[in-house]
C-alpha cells in the first residue's frame, strides 16, 4: 500500500477536478521566470504580486462580452486590479459585486455615451467559461512568500482557495489547514480580494468556509449522489450514480456526441454497430472527450450544448490545445490519485469527504450557481450609546449543501407553481440546477412533493428546515434567485408578529446586495397598499394582520379586502406558514359596537381567504422550523405539499445545529395542587397560536398567573435560577434566557433575582448581567413600564446578547425573541410559562445553535412541559420528522457516568482517592505519578485526552443534575492531568488547539490555582532550569526522575523544539538529529528499549546537540558558515578526500558568495537560483571537491541557503 502524503492528496484532488472537465497547470511552470519548455507563455505571470491569470482573463472577457470594444475591457480589467483599501473585506465585497452584477461601463453608440456591463463569468451558459485548476501557486506580498496547495481558477480569477493537510499525520488536522489559511490572509490578503469560498481539508475530511467564516462555521459538503445505501467515510451513505457526456472520434474525421451511464459498454455498443446510426456508418476510432456528470439530466443537458454550433467550436478549440479529456475503456477509468488508489479512493464502500465536496460543490454548474446566488455579505450596524459611533460589521456568509438545494427546487416549483416556463426562466440562470443530488426528498419521507403538482396552480410549496438550520437565510438565498428567474417581481414576505417581522427584516436588509434592491417594510394598511400597487419589482415585509378588511367598508355579511392587484408576477412568502395561513371558510359571529354591545352578525373569514382577495394571481410559497400536522388541510391547501425536507436528525449529523437536552426542575419549585389543575385545564385550550389578549382575560389564565407568579415561588425560583445558572457558567461558557407566563412575572423575577445579586443590575441599557426584553402600555403602570423597551432598544440588547463577551448573560422574555432570535452562545432556556405545539417547538430550539464546540443546549423546565414535549415528539414523528427534537438530561448524565467509568477504568491499579483530602503538596504529587501511569499505557496519553474530553463536554451538559454535581471533584482530577498531559503537544504560545476555540471549561481545584500550569517544566513537577535545558546537571535530574515515563515525554518534547529551533538554521544535522530521535522512540513504541533505556539514549542525541553547538564555536564558524560546513562534509569521501581545515574555508568560502548574489526574491526567481547554482559549482570545483559528490553538494548547499535565505540577504 503507498504511504499516503500530502503531494498524493493533492494529486488525487486535481485528477478529480480534471474529471470535472478543469485544466491543469503546475504553479512553477507559469511563475515569472518558469521554465518555458513546460508552461505556457499564455499562462505567464507578470510578476509573483500578480494573482490574476491577465491573458486568460482577456480572452474570456473577449468572448463573453462579444459586442464590446476591445478598450472598455481593458478598462475592465484595471477596474478590478485596482482594488484596494485597507480591509479585505471591503475589497472582497466590492469584487463580489463586480463579479455578480457586472462592471458597469460606458460606451459610444452613435455619437452617444450608454451605460453598460462587463460581464466577468457568463452565468447564462457556464461551460463557455474557463475552469483551471493551479497546484503550488506561488504569491509574494509585502516580503512574504507563501504556496497555497490548490487554487480554481475561472477566467483567470482565482475563485476558490484549497488547503490540504495529510491524515495520516496526526499532527496535520484539518484545524491545521484552516489556521494555514487565516496566515495566508494575514500575509498575502491580494490572493483573497478575488476569493469566492476556501475549502479545507486532510484527504478525508473536508469542510468549506468564506474568507470571513470561524472554523466552526466550515461545513461539510455531504452531498453529491442520492442516498442509496454507499457511505461516505464520515457514515454518510452515497452512492455515486456516474453519467457520462462523451465525444467520438470518427475515422473520417467526424464527431458522435452522446450521453450514457456505462460508458465502457456503451463504446463496445459503438465498435460492434450497435450503439448509434453515425457510428454504424462512420468508424469510431475512440473517445476523444468525456464529462462525468452526477445526474442524467445534467448529462443530457451538456450533451444538447455540445451538440450546438457552439459547442462543436468549443470541442474543437479543447482539442487543438490538448484540454480534451480522452476516455481508455480498459485502463485507469475511476477518479482516483495513481499514487495512492489504494488508500484515498472507495473502500470498502467509504468514499472521502473531500470526494464528495469537490465532486457536489466544485462541478463547474454548481460552482458558477453558488458564486452568483448562494453568497451573501450581510451587514449590520451598531451604535455606542454613549459616544453615538456607529460601526458597520460585514460578514461574508455561504449556502450550506442543504440550503442550495431546497432553495433551487423551491424556485423551480415557485416557476412551475405561477405558469412561467421553467426551462425559459432558469436559462437566464445558466439552466436547470442538479436537483437529483438532493439528499432527501419528501417521498423519501413518506410524504407527499410537490413534483406532481399541476402547472399554474399557485402552489409553490412547503420547505421544511428544522430551527437553527438557516432558515432566515435561505429565504435570502430565495428571493435573490427567484427575482432573476421571474424578471423582477413583487415579493412579499409575511409574518404573524412584529418582533418577527422585525428580526426577518433585518436579515433581508443586511442581504441586500444579494436581491439587488432594498427591502421595505409596510408601517400600516395604507402603506402595504400603496406598496404593492406597482407595475413590478419590490421586496415587502408586511405582518398578516394587516390584510384584515376595514371595518368600516366590510357592514352587513360580507368580508373582502380589496384588490391590490392581479399580476401573475407576485410571489408571497410566509415565514412559518403553519400559523395564521387559514380561513377559505365563513363564520358568522357577533357584531359588536364601541361598547360591546351585540348589534347584529357578520361574516368573516381567515387570512388565507383575505390574501387572496387582495393577491388572487400571486404564487405562495411556505417555510417553516417545524413540520405540518397529519391533520392539518389548511397549510397543503394555500401552499400545496413539501419542496424540501431538512430534519433535526439530518441538522445534527451535518453539525448545523446542537442536540437539545431537557431537564425538570419541578421538584425543586413547587407548583400548587391547584396550580397543576390548572395548567392541566388550559393546555387542553391551548392551540398552535399565541394566546390573544382576549383569552388571556379568561379567569383560568388569570389565577393561573397568580399562583405560578406568587411572591414565594419567585423568590424560590429565582433562588433555584441563580444556583443553577452560576454552576453551568463554571463548566460552559455562554448565556440564558427565562420565559415567563406575564410581563408582571418578568419584571418581578428581575427584582428577586437583582435581590440576590445586586452586582447584576444596571439601569443603563449597555449595562447589567440580565435584563428584561418587553413592551408596555401606560396602563401598566410604572413598574413594568419602567422595563418598556422600544425596537431599537431591542436592537441594541440583542446586540449585546449575540456578543459573547458582553457582561449581559441573562434576559427575561415573555412573548419576545421566542421565534427567529439566534444567539449562537444561548446554552439554557428555563421556562416557566405554559406552552406547547409549534410555539413549544420554536422556544427551545433557541438553545440548538452551533457556537465553537458547544455541545448542546439544555431546556429547563419549571411548570411541568414534559407532557407537551412528549406530544410534540409525536406529532412531530408522525409527520415525518427523523430525530428527537429534546433528548432527556438523564440521557447526557448517563454518557457523562459511561465516559467517567472509561476514565476510571485507565486507573487501574492506581490509587487516586487519597487526592480528595490531601493538601495541595501532596495532590501536586498524585497529578506527577498519574501523569507517569496515563503515559505507561499503550497509548495512554492520547486515548486518555480524547476521553477526558468527551467526558468533559458531557458533564458541561449534565450540570447541576444531583450525578454530575458528585462527580464534579473526580473530573475535575481528570481534568488536572489532562491539562499538565496536553502541555507536551502544545505549541510554543502555550495554546492547545482545543484551548483555542472551545466553550468547555475546566472545573478548577482551588487548591491549584495558585500557580497555572504553564509549561513542560510544570507538568512534570520540575523547575525550570536557570541555565542551558540541555545542561549535564539538567539531564542527570531527568535522568533520575521517579516517574520514567514523564521524564521520557519532557525530554522528547524539549528535544523536538532545540531540533526544531536548529533546523531553522543547519539543514544537515537538523535532519540527522531528527532521525535519531524518531529512531528511538519508534524503538520504544515497538517495545524494543524500556522507558529508562530511551531516556539513556536521548540523554546521549541531548549531548550530541550540545557538542554540534561547541564545534562550531570551536572551529570558529559562524552559525551560517557552520551550516554550509555540514552541507559540504555530509559525505565521507569529501571528509577523507578535503580534510576539515579545507572543508571549513570553503564553508567561508561559500557563506560570502551566496550573500553576495542572493537578491531579495532569488528563492523564487528561477533565474536567480541557476546563476547562484552555477556559483556554488564553480567553488566546489576550485576546491577540489569529489566530483562525483559534486551535484549532490550544490543541492544541499542550496537546500541550505534556501532555509537562512532572510538572514542572508539583510
Amino acid at each position: 500500500m503507498t504511504r499516503i502524503t500530502e503531494n498524493s492528496i493533492e494529486e488525487f484532488a486535481i485528477e478529480l477536478l480534471e474529471k470535472l472537465g478543469y485544466e491543469s497547470v503546475y504553479g512553477p511552470d507559469i511563475a515569472p521566470d518558469g521554465d518555458t519548455s513546460t508552461g505556457s507563455m499564455f499562462d505567464k505571470r507578470e510578476s509573483y504580486e500578480q494573482v490574476l491569470l491577465i491573458d486568460r482573463l482577456r480572452k474570456a472577457l473577449k468572448r463573453i462580452n462579444r459586442n464590446m470594444p476591445a478598450d472598455i475591457l481593458e478598462d475592465a480589467v484595471k477596474e478590478i486590479r485596482r482594488i484596494h483599501s485597507p480591509e479585505l473585506l471591503t475589497n472582497n465585497e466590492t469584487f463580489h459585486r463586480f463579479l455578480t452584477e457586472g462592471i458597469p461601463v460606458s460606451k459610444r453608440v452613435d455619437g452617444d455615451d450608454r451605460g453598460d456591463l462587463v460581464w466577468l463569468i457568463d452565468f447564462k451558459n457556464p461551460y463557455n467559461n474557463d475552469f483551471l485548476v493551479v497546484n503550488q501557486f506561488t504569491v509574494v506580498e509585502n516580503n512574504h512568500t507563501k504556496r497555497p496547495d490548490i487554487i480554481l481558477f475561472v477566467n483567470g480569477i482565482p475563485l476558490v482557495v484549497i488547503e490540504l493537510k495529510n491524515a495520516a499525520d496526526e499532527n496535520a488536522s484539518i484545524r491545521s489547514a484552516f489556521r494555514q489559511i487565516e496566515t495566508y490572509k494575514s500575509l498575502i490578503p491580494t490572493l483573497f480580494t478575488y476569493n469566492g469560498f476556501v475549502v479545507i481539508s486532510d484527504g478525508m475530511e473536508a469542510k468549506a468556509g468564506t474568507i470571513s467564516s470561524g472554523f466552526s462555521r466550515f461545513m461539510a459538503w455531504p452531498v453529491c449522489v442520492q442516498r442509496t445505501g454507499r457511505k461516505s467515510v464520515d457514515g454518510k451513505a452515497f452512492m455515486y450514480n456516474k453519467f457520462y457526456t462523451y465525444v467520438i472520434e470518427c475515422e473520417d474525421g467526424s464527431y458522435y456526441i452522446g450521453q450514457a451511464s456505462d460508458l465502457a459498454s456503451r463504446w463496445n455498443q459503438h465498435l460492434c454497430g450497435q450503439g448509434a446510426e453515425w457510428t454504424k456508418t462512420h468508424k469510431p476510432i475512440r473517445i476523444i472527450h468525456h464529462e462525468i456528470f452526477p445526474s442524467r439530466e445534467e448529462a443530457v443537458a451538456r450533451e444538447k450544448e455540445l451538440k450546438t454550433g457552439f459547442g462543436r467550436k468549443w470541442i474543437k478549440r479543447e482539442i487543438e490545445a490538448g484540454r480534451n479529456k480522452p476516455f481508455f475503456p480498459d485502463g485507469e477509468t475511476e477518479i482516483r490519485a495513481k499514487s495512492n488508489s489504494d488508500t484515498i479512493t472507495w473502500h470498502q464502500g467509504y468514499i472521502s469527504q473531500l470526494e464528495t465536496l469537490i465532486l457536489g460543490m466544485l462541478n463547474k454548474k454548481t460552482l458558477i450557481d453558488l458564486i452568483r446566488h448562494f453568497i451573501v455579505f450581510e451587514e449590520t450596524k451598531k451604535e455606542d450609546p454613549e459616544t453615538r459611533i456607529i460601526t458597520i460589521n460585514t460578514v461574508k456568509k455561504m449556502a450550506a449543501y442543504h440550503q442550495y438545494y431546497a432553495v433551487n427546487r423551491a424556485v423551480e416549483s415557485t416557476l412551475r407553481a405561477s405558469g412561467f416556463s421553467v426551462e425559459e426562466s432558469l436559462s437566464r440562470l445558466g439552466g436547470e440546477t442538479p436537483l437529483s443530488m438532493v439528499m432527501e426528498s419528501p417521498e423519501n419521507y413518506g410524504l407527499p412533493g410537490v413534483k406532481k403538482q399541476p402547472v399554474g396552480d399557485r402552489k409553490g410549496g412547503v420547505v421544511w428546515h428544522t430551527q437553527g438550520s438557516g432558515k432566515s437565510l435561505s429565504m435570502v438565498f430565495f428571493t435573490g434567485k427567484i427575482v432573476l428567474a421571474m424578471d423582477n417581481p413583487t415579493v412579499v414576505v409575511i409574518t404573524d408578529r412584529n418582533d418577527l417581522d422585525d428580526q426577518l427584516f433585518d436579515t433581508f436588509a443586511a442581504s441586500k446586495q444579494l436581491l439587488r434592491q432594498d427591502p421595505v417594510q409596510a408601517e400600516d394598511r395604507n402603506h402595504l397598499k400603496e406598496l404593492l400597487k406597482v407595475g413590478s419589482g419590490g421586496v415587502v415585509f408586511t405582518t398578516i394582520q394587516k390584510f384584515q378588511p376595514d371595518p368600516s367598508t366590510n357592514s352587513g355579511t360580507q368580508a373582502v379586502y380589496e384588490l391590490l392587484s392581479d399580476r401573475e408576477n407576485i410571489v408571497v412568502i410566509a415565514d412559518e406558514a403553519h400559523r395564521s395561513q387559514y380561513g377559505f371558510k365563513a363564520k358568522t359571529i357577533d357584531d359588536k359596537n364601541e361598547k360591546g354591545e351585540v348589534i347584529g352578525k357578520k361574516v368573516v373569514y381567515g387570512f388565507a381567504k383575505y390574501l387572496r382577495d387582495a393577491l388572487p394571481n400571486a404564487t405562495y410559497l411556505g417555510f417553516t422550523g417545524t413540520p405540518i400536522e397529519n391533520t392539518d388541510v389548511n397549510t397543503p391547501a394555500v401552499f400545496g405539499n413539501y419542496v424540501d425536507i431538512y430534519d433535526i436528525a439530518q441538522a445534527v449529523e451535518d453539525g448545523a445545529t446542537v442536540r437539545i437536552y431537557y431537564e425538570s426542575r419541578l421538584a425543586k419549585v413547587n407548583l400548587s395542587e391547584e396550580g397543576k389543575a390548572l395548567v392541566d385545564e388550559l393546555d387542553k385550550e391551548l392551540d398552535h397560536e399565541d394566546l390573544t389578549d382576549e383569552q388571556k382575560n379568561k379567569a383560568k389564565w388569570t389565577r393561573l398567573e397568580a399562583l405560578v407568579g406568587s411572591e414565594n415561588r419567585i423568590n424560590q425560583i429565582a433562588k433555584d435560577i441563580i444556583e443553577h445558572f452560576e454552576q453551568r457558567q463554571t463548566v460552559f461558557e455562554g448565556k440564558g434566557m427565562i420565559v415567563t407566563m406575564s410581563r408582571r412575572i418578568a419584571v418581578d423575577l428581575y427584582e428577586a433575582i437583582i435581590k440576590l445579586r445586586t452586582e447584576w443590575h444596571s439601569n443603563e441599557l449597555n449595562k447589567g448581567v440580565v435584563k428584561v426584553v418587553i413592551t408596555s402600555a401606560s396602563s401598566d403602570g410604572p413598574k413594568i413600564s419602567a422595563h418598556h423597551t422600544t425596537k431599537e432598544q431591542r436592537r441594541m440588547l440583542a446586540d449585546r446578547m449575540k456578543n459573547p463577551d458582553d457582561e449581559l448573560k441573562l434576559v427575561i422574555v415573555c412573548d419576545m425573541w421566542l421565534t427567529g432570535f439566534d444567539v449562537p452562545c444561548l446554552h439554557t432556556l428555563y421556562i416557566d410559562k405554559p406552552m406547547k405545539g409549534h410555539n413549544l417547538m420554536q422556544a427551545i430550539a433557541r438553545v440548538n445553535r452551533v457556537y465553537k464546540d458547544k455541545p448542546g443546549g439544555l431546556i429547563v423546565d419549571y411548570l411541568g412541559i414534559a407532557a407537551d414535549l412528549k406530544k410534540a415528539l409525536a406529532f412531530y414523528s408522525d409527520a415525518g420528522g427523523k430525530g428527537d427534537p429534546t433528548i432527556l438530561q438523564e440521557q447526557a448524565v448517563e454518557l457523562m457516568l459511561e465516559k467517567l467509568e472509561v476514565v476510571s477504568n485507565m486507573y487501574y491499579g492506581f490509587n487516586y482517592e487519597e487526592y480528595f483530602e490531601a493538601d495541595t503538596s501532596k495532590k501536586l504529587s498524585i497529578i506527577l505519578a498519574a501523569e507517569e501511569h496515563i503515559l505507561g499505557l499503550e497509548d495512554g496519553k492520547k486515548r486518555y485526552i480524547n476521553e477526558v474530553t468527551a467526558l468533559s463536554k458531557a458533564f458541561a451538559i449534565a450540570v447541576p443534575h444531583e450525578q454530575a454535581m458528585d462527580a464534579k471533584d473526580e473530573i475535575a482530577f481528570f481534568q488536572a492531568v489532562k491539562a499538565r498531559l496536553v502541555k507536551f503537544d502544545s505549541t510554543d504560545t502555550g495554546r492547545t488547539d482545543e484551548e483555542i476555540e472551545t466553550t468547555i471549561r475546566q472545573v478548577i481545584d482551588k487548591a491549584l490555582v495558585t500557580e497555572p500550569v504553564v509549561d513542560v517544566f510544570d507538568a512534570a513537577g520540575l523547575k525550570k532550569p536557570d541555565i542551558s535545558i540541555l545542561s549535564e546537571e539538567f539531564l542527570m535530574e531527568l535522568k533520575g526522575m521517579e516517574h520514567k515515563n514523564v521524564a521520557l515525554e519532557v525530554l522528547k518534547k524539549l528535544l523536538n523544539n532545540e531540533i526544531k529551533s536548529r533546523a531553522k538554521k543547519n539543514l544537515v544535522k537538523s535532519k540527522t538529529l531528527r532521525e535519531m530521535l524518531e529512531n528511538t522512540i519508534k524503538k520504544y513504541h515497538n517495545k524494543i528499549l524500556s522507558a529508562a533505556e530511551v531516556i539513556e539514549e536521548l540523554i546521549s542525541l541531548s549531548k550530541e546537540i550540545v557538542e554540534m553547538d561547541k564545534e562550531a564555536k570551536a572551529m570558529g564558524l559562524s552559525d551560517f558558515e557552520y551550516a554550509f560546513y555540514t552541507a559540504v562534509a555530509s559525505n565521507d569521501s569529501a571528509r577523507e578526500l578535503m580534510q576539515k581545515d579545507k572543508l571549513r574555508e570553503l564553508a567561508v568560502a561559500l557563506t560570502e558568495t551566496i550573500r553576495q548574489n542572493a537578491t531579495i526574491d532569488w528563492t523564487i526567481k528561477e533565474s536567480a537560483k541557476a546563476k547562484l547554482k552555477v556559483s556554488v559549482k564553480r567553488l566546489l570545483r576550485k576546491y577540489g571537491y569529489p566530483p562525483d559528490m559534486q551535484m549532490l553538494a550544490t543541492e544541499t548547499v542550496l537546500k541550505q541557503a534556501e532555509m537562512i535565505a532572510n538572514e542572508l540577504t539583510t
